[in-house]
């Protein structure tokens, strides 16, 4: 075998390297230079904020395109440029039908002509789903997406409310506690009032009562009467219904607490009100096969497949909408008008759909996540990891973000993510049930005015036993046998030949003189 001197050797080398130069050439020369790639585009109707592709009536040429996906491929196609040195030529042409300058077919049509190699790029609101990654490679996604449902606001109020909704503004500890409230001051008012009602008694036990006359005091106060008197107070307030002022004072701080009890459960009930009002009908995919209402989907979408593949929708129900004027529209309307009662969009239509119409609609459901929105390319394409990274820097620079949200949007906040604290989660929740701990103060306070009023009104009762224990503790600690005793004890505790002189206390009161008929003062010695 001829061996291979080393000029042959260098030969070699040289061939292999240039035919690896011409190989790689071969691939990305048409991609970053030199070719000007042809990127197709949507063409839409609806929500134009996104790509908005203005054609010639006439020849059906692109005259212009706008929109916010339009300045994201702009802003990363400068950034290639502009940190990497590659200027990418290219040439935008919408995805149309030649002859009637209308849309050529659905999004996945359009994705399937990069793998076809009618276009070498896909750019413009291009949902990322598995279906279409078969065919084509997707950049990082420039905007978040997913899935959910829109509906109109007030639907809610077609369900059969609870017949004892108007127990729900209060607990049940809140009534028994209100129950307790009204029993106790209705039998604290009767036992300040009972001698009133016994004296009104024997004023009229011996006159027949005219027929239409008010009721006795003796009538108002008795059996039932202890739990009603409070609530006739409150809503039927009646001049000289009781006599003592202690029990006017009682009545007038129960008034306050009703006041208060009454302006809570009207501000609750309402609220309740309102907001069943605010509840979705439909809030799981289960509710919309069961009611087999109408559903709406966005045109050339490929919610149409999912919603028919994956959630098991008649096809029969599914109506295709385009603009967003048609969705304010299907919407109003309803399935019994040959509307729709749910549309089935991604978040960010959701968003701009609410922006201008959101007093009357609101996204609820579950979201169905999706990847978001990006740019499609060959498979394999090395432009794919370039406009990725692009992307990457251009959605973190707030700078640059801020003025395109603004432009296309109407706000420099405008967020494409699906954020919790939206209206639908807001409404979602029932309004809580008051409880008796938000108003403990309240009955804490009530409950000591009354057993104050109780001691006022009742001081005979309590003057008694204490004029008693005077009387009691006079007679036994000022009586003889007493002082004798104390004597005694006094004398045995003195040392043996000292004399005590023993004198009624000047400050004792004396005693009757029947019982001591001798009165002189004793001077007794201890020997």
């Amino acid at each position: 075998m001829a061996k291979i001197n080393n000029f042959q050797y260098l030969c070699l080398i040289l061939l292999i390297t240039v035919a690896d130069f011409e190989s790689v050439g071969a691939f990305d020369q048409p991609l970053l230079g030199g070719k000007k790639l042809i990127i197709g585009i949507p063409f839409k109707t609806g929500f134009t904020e996104f790509v908005e592709a203005k054609l010639d009536p006439t020849t059906h040429q692109l005259v212009q395109v706008t929109g916010y996906s339009i300045d994201i491929f702009h802003a990363t196609k400068d950034f290639i440029s502009t940190y990497y040195g590659f200027n990418v030529s290219y040439e935008f042409r919408p995805f149309i039908n030649n002859d009637t300058g209308l849309s050529a077919g659905s999004y996945d049509k359009l994705v399937e002509q990069v793998y076809n190699h009618t276009y070498d790029a896909v750019v413009g609101d291009v949902s990322i789903v598995g279906l279409r990654s078969r065919y084509v490679d997707f950049t990082l996604p420039y905007a978040e997406s997913g899935v959910r449902m829109l509906i109109r606001v007030g639907n809610g109020g077609n369900r059969h409310l609870n017949m004892w909704i108007f127990l729900r503004p209060f607990s049940w500890d809140l009534w028994l506690s209100i129950i307790l409230a009204c029993a106790f001051i209705g039998a604290s008012i009767t036992f300040m009032e009972r001698r009133n009602n016994m004296h009104n008694n024997n004023n009229h036990q011996d006159q027949e009562p005219s027929q239409g006359s008010p009721p006795s005091h003796h009538q108002q106060f008795k059996g039932i009467s202890i739990i009603w008197l409070p609530i006739t107070q409150l809503f039927l307030p009646q001049r000289e219904s009781v006599g003592k002022n202690c029990s006017k004072f009682v009545l007038v701080v129960w008034l306050i607490l009703g006041f208060v009890l009454m302006q809570s459960y009207t501000a609750n009930l309402s609220s309740m009100l309102t907001l069943d009002q605010l509840q979705p009908t439909y809030l799981s995919v289960d509710d919309l096969r069961t009611n087999g209402v109408n559903i709406g989907y966005p045109t050339d979408s490929y919610l149409s497949e999912v919603l028919v593949d994956k959630f098991k929708f008649n096809k029969s129900k599914l109506k295709n909408l385009t603009k967003m004027e048609d969705y304010q529209k299907a919407l109003d309307k309803g399935t019994r008008n040959g509307g729709v009662d749910v549309i089935f969009e991604e978040i960010p239509y959701i968003k701009m759909f609410l922006k201008k119409h959101g007093s009357n609609y609101m996204m609820v459901g579950p979201h169905y996540r999706t990847d978001g929105l990006g740019f499609a390319f060959p498979i394999n394409s090395n432009l794919t990891s370039y406009f990725s990274r692009a992307i990457l820097n251009i959605t973190q620079n707030d700078s640059f973000m801020q003025p395109i949200e603004r432009q296309y949007f109407g706000s420099s906040d405008y967020d494409f993510e699906d954020d919790s604290d939206q209206l639908s989660t807001s409404t979602s929740s029932d309004t809580p049930s008051l409880n008796s701990e938000s108003f403990a103060g309240l009955f804490l306070i009530t409950g000591v005015a009354t057993f104050l009023a109780l001691v006022v009104s009742e001081s005979n009762i309590w003057t008694k036993p204490v004029t008693l224990a005077k009387v009691y503790s006079q007679k036994f600690l000022f009586s003889p046998s007493w002082r004798k005793s104390k004597q005694s004890i006094d004398g045995s505790s003195t040392s043996k030949g000292n004399k005590i002189c023993c004198v009624s206390e000047p400050n004792s009161i004396p005693e009757s003189p029947s019982r001591f008929p001798n009165s002189n003062l004793v001077l007794e010695t201890v020997v």
